[in-house]
């Protein structure tokens, strides 16, 4: 096992980067808690703080302030440290509604979640190397804040099992089953135990392709080995395994004893408040609600939504600091907070937010008092469990730069001689036509371009209008799950799509060096959009290209703008300075086309089928497989069989949708552009005359 991190790379640190690496290294060992780097896009930021890691020697923790963002990283320090444990830690949510309640419509929103399976196992592989080893980088979202379980639980809650080791085989299967493993036969996945004869096999929860089989003699384990659970072949043998619970928020018999009492406790005082108001209707909601879930809590060792009870589960007083997975990382641990100017702002909102929904729920007898403290860290928590912190940014704000205390290191001078980007302001008149002739002339030289807009509905729009042009074009919002993102800026650099067009997601931290052209519209509307320091931040996505350049569209130049302009002449005209002088001649990044997540590539269960010429035939052969897919459904219903009826549902909506998707490509490489300018904005050019043709 490898202690120390190694760094790997063809590349030495050139240009600003010695200089800054030297002075954060230098400021971490003179106990500096907080420094800011300034570094310019393209400038080799990661790679400055890897060498920085690679230095200290410290377990790392990196927030970015997205996922996408995040899941970069994730691949860039993967390529950096292959022999060490990079760890993704980011919400497992692909789609979250959280519990609420609107008072003014008496109205509740029950808590809707769709969990991808494969980041809770990151999340669940992140805690195990945090437990087990110290050269662990973690790149994590900033929902790394919201609470989570006590160290000194997952440490308790384990099942460790050894060659030799006298224990029946049911007392073993009732400790993985109490740490949330479920028994499953057939389906043989993530979490679940098999158990044939003499043989046990785990599926550990945070292992990905490997699994521990345990062969027993009697009541002795006589070998444990590790396999390959879709090939059956051994891997290797071992002496000892440990298994960690499967779920967050796992408890144990004693600790529920203690538990459940203290929940009745809060709740009887609860219900007695709501009734010496008169308000009944709470008094009942709350003490049903309560009573449910301590029953499931009774006799499953779980309920939905028991992270609300996680401080009477973790024993911690009213009001008192939750744990998060920051607490996992020791107490020398070095912190990154990467495009800070994003990410500080989040983690001092978000506390905020998550109360005053809370609130509701509690005054109206949905939760329990005790809910609040499910909470995400405050500022102040989160700077002291903070010993010390870098945060990077090409545009830091007046909050990194006031707690750096004036130590900002800069890193203006890109190791590969490239320049901040030519900037060209356009009137909007005739924005559009500009714009497609633009692309076509990157599209001839194989280059892509990424346009940013305002709203998604102009993003969809033009996304559809662009297709019609001849133009691969695909938008990219908050509405696309973290995997497909993901997929999609992969796509781009392959050259599978000519342009990309986005809001607020084509900004910060994406790494695409194939991208020539960046298009700003509607660069003049002043805002948190179209501010100085996302301007900039936009701006920098085509300094990756020799050949980068930047237009915005707008007919007049705002403060914003002429900030954003001068600040960006002021880089290119130090880094053209520093090139003559070292005559360095500046060429593109080349940067392989990698796998950002392990997820990516893996093909879906229900695979779309192809656009035919023969519509009509297509459309019934989905009709056809649908129709079978739901008798089967009603099937598995009818005998009770309500789990794999559910998972047949959920299948046929995910059908449903991709045929959706595949009815919209088709019309939108079908229909003539008055068509389809009218059946997306309503009246066609009239609509459009601005925003889209500007005519």
């Amino acid at each position: 096992m490898k202690e120390k991190f190694n760094l790997h790379s063809l590349y030495q640190p050139q240009g600003d980067q010695p200089s800054a690496i030297q002075a954060l290294v230098s400021g971490v060992r003179e106990k500096h808690k907080y420094q800011t780097l300034l570094g310019v896009t393209g400038s080799g930021k990661t790679f400055t703080v890897a060498n920085v890691i690679a230095q200290l020697q410290l377990p790392t923790l990196v927030i970015a302030p997205n996922k996408t963002l995040a899941a970069q990283l994730y691949a860039e320090f993967r390529d950096f440290f292959p022999e060490n444990k990079v760890e993704y830690f980011v919400s497992y949510y692909d789609y979250y509604q959280p519990e609420a309640y609107v008072p003014g419509k008496d109205l509740y929103i029950e808590k809707d979640a769709d969990i991808n399976e494969e980041i809770e196992r990151m999340r669940q592989s992140t805690v195990r190397s945090l437990i087990e080893r110290r050269d662990v980088l973690v790149v994590a979202s900033v929902s790394c804040i919201y609470g989570w379980q006590e160290p000194e639980d997952y440490l308790k809650n384990r099942a460790k099992v050894e060659k030799n080791q006298k224990i029946k085989k049911t007392v073993l299967l009732k400790q993985l089953i109490s740490l949330q493993y479920e028994r499953n036969d057939i389906d043989f996945k993530q979490g679940c135990i098999r158990v044939r004869g003499s043989t046990m096999d785990i599926f550990p929860a945070e292992a990905e392709e490997e699994a521990v089989r345990l062969l027993f003699f009697g009541d002795e384990v006589e070998k444990i080995s590790i396999f390959n659970p879709l090939s059956g072949k051994t891997i290797r043998v071992i002496d000892q395994y440990v298994f960690f619970q499967a779920k967050p928020f796992v408890t144990n018999e004693k600790r529920l004893l203690k538990v459940l009492p203290e929940i009745r406790r809060e709740m009887e005082e609860r219900v007695q408040w709501f009734k010496s108001r008169h308000r009944w209707v709470e008094a009942d909601r709350l003490e049903q609600r309560t009573l449910y879930d301590m029953e499931l809590l009774e006799t499953m060792g779980t309920c939905p939504g028991i992270e609300n009870y996680s401080r009477h589960l973790a024993g911690r007083k009213e009001g008192s600091t939750p744990s998060t997975i920051i607490d996992f990382f020791p107490s020398n641990s070095l912190f990154v907070v990467d495009e800070s100017h994003i990410s500080l702002p989040q983690i001092k909102g978000m506390h905020k937010g998550d109360q005053h929904r809370k609130q509701n729920l509690v005054d109206f007898g949905f939760r329990l008092p005790s809910a609040l403290d499910n909470r995400p860290l405050h500022w102040e928590e989160f700077e002291k469990k903070i010993p010390r912190a870098i945060f990077v940014s090409a545009t830091p704000a007046s909050l990194e730069l006031e707690l750096s205390k004036g130590r900002c290191i800069e890193q203006i001078i890109r190791p590969t001689g490239l320049v901040d980007p030519q900037l060209e302001v356009k009137p909007t008149k005739n924005q559009i036509g500009d714009l497609v002739d633009e692309i076509l002339d990157r599209k001839k030289k194989k280059e892509s371009v990424l346009i940013t807009t305002l709203t998604k509905r102009m993003a969809e729009d033009l996304s559809y209008f662009l297709l019609e042009q001849g133009i691969r074009a695909k938008y990219l919002h908050s509405d696309i799950d973290t995997i497909e993102r993901v997929q999609l800026l992969q796509s781009l650099r392959r050259g599978d799509y000519d342009c990309l067009v986005g809001i607020n997601l084509l900004r910060e931290g994406l790494d695409l060096p194939e991208v020539s052209l960046v298009a700003i519209m509607d660069a003049d509307k002043e805002g948190f959009l179209r501010s100085h320091v996302s301007l900039i931040q936009t701006i920098g996505r085509a300094a990756r290209n020799i050949k980068g350049k930047v237009i915005l569209f707008a007919d007049q130049i705002t403060p914003s703008m002429d900030k954003a302009i001068n600040e960006t002449l002021r880089r290119r005209e130090k880094q053209l300075k520093y090139n003559q002088e070292n005559h360095i001649h500046a060429e593109s990044i080349q940067k392989a086309v990698k796998r950002i997540l392990d997820t990516e590539e893996k093909p879906e269960k229900d695979a779309m089928l192809p656009m035919g010429a023969d519509y009509a035939e297509q459309a019934e052969q989905w009709s056809l497989m649908i129709r079978e897919m739901e008798e089967q459904m009603h099937e598995k219903a009818s005998v009770l069989d309500f789990e794999e009826a559910a998972k047949l549902r959920d299948r046929i909506k995910g059908i449903k949708k991709q045929w959706e998707e595949n009815q919209g490509i088709r019309e939108a490489f079908t229909y003539d552009r008055s068509s389809i300018t009218e059946k997306r904005c309503g009246k066609g050019k009239e609509r459009t005359g601005k925003k889209r043709s500007g005519s």
